[in-house]
């Protein structure tokens, strides 16, 4: 599905107009003025599903960045910005060949790395109240073999029986046990999964952070999976090959003028496909 048709970002001329405006001006930076002068007014068509491909500095971010800006995507993780990003964007324009899905959503590295801190956070949380509990646990075992326990949110204190009951099975029952901690890349790969829905416009930036290429190839999938067949829209930054292979992908490559080109082509892969051609006798 395609809801977003176009996206066109400022032109030489109208960047040119605005530094001549501000150039008496005493400012740190000018953000995003400047940052895609390069590519003198860039205009995206776009697919279901189309990736931008491009070395470090080459705008990817503060591309998807606008876009979600300009569009009322729904953003978690702050993101780089300053005094003048809305005149940035009232010379921006976009083009709809349907209407703007109201679940469409920018989903960055930064918000799966804020999601596995708060996992943490939240299971070292309990662990400290399941520590507290041990304690009270060990003392009812020489003290009569009851424990008191306040609840906070209940004045009254009860006192808990420990007979029976190893120190575990006392505070899984008594408080639970602790939300699964997977690896990085489990964590990654299931927030979003959890964040991916049917008939979403989704911008995503780097998704394959912190994911191994197994992993990759498997969000990979799901991504092809949600634009074939659940009506989704995908705009996405990425470097990886995996990625970069997704059938039916329309590839922007931002280190060549922001030519459509084919995934083969593009620096990173081809930089993949020699090393491996280098060492082919040592598979």
């Amino acid at each position: 599905m395609i809801s977003l048709s176009k996206f066109s970002f400022p032109n030489d001329d109208s960047e040119w107009e605005f530094y001549l405006y501000n150039e008496t001006q005493l400012h740190s930076t000018y953000y995003p003025f400047g940052i895609l002068r390069k590519y003198d007014g860039l205009e995206l068509d776009f697919a279901p599903l189309t990736i931008l491909y491009g070395g470090n500095g080459s705008g990817k971010t503060t591309i998807l960045n606008v876009i979600a800006e300009k569009i009322g995507a729904e953003r978690n993780a702050t993101y780089n910005r300053s005094s003048f990003y809305e005149q940035y964007l009232e010379l921006c324009d976009f083009e709809i060949q349907s209407t703007l899905p109201e679940n469409r959503k920018i989903i960055t590295s930064d918000d799966v790395f804020d999601y596995m801190l708060d996992l943490r956070a939240l299971n070292k949380g309990i662990d400290n109240k399941r520590e507290e509990l041990i304690d009270k646990y060990v003392h009812a075992k020489h003290c009569g073999g009851k424990v008191n326990i306040f609840d906070e949110n209940d004045p009254i204190s009860l006192n808990y029986s420990v007979r029976g009951l190893s120190k575990a099975e006392f505070a899984n029952k008594y408080l639970g046990k602790n939300i699964r901690e997977h690896s990085n890349g489990e964590t990654a790969i299931k927030y979003f999964y959890d964040n991916l829905q049917e008939n979403g416009l989704y911008l995503l930036d780097e998704p394959e952070n912190s994911l191994s290429p197994k992993r990759q190839q498997e969000l990979a999938g799901t991504l092809y999976d949600l634009v074939q067949y659940l009506g989704c829209q995908m705009i996405i930054s990425t470097h990886s090959p995996f990625m970069l292979a997704i059938e039916g992908a329309l590839i922007y490559d931002l280190d060549n003028k922001a030519q459509i080109t084919k995934w083969t082509e593009v620096a990173g892969v081809r930089a993949y496909y020699d090393f491996f051609k280098a060492h082919k006798n040592e598979f």
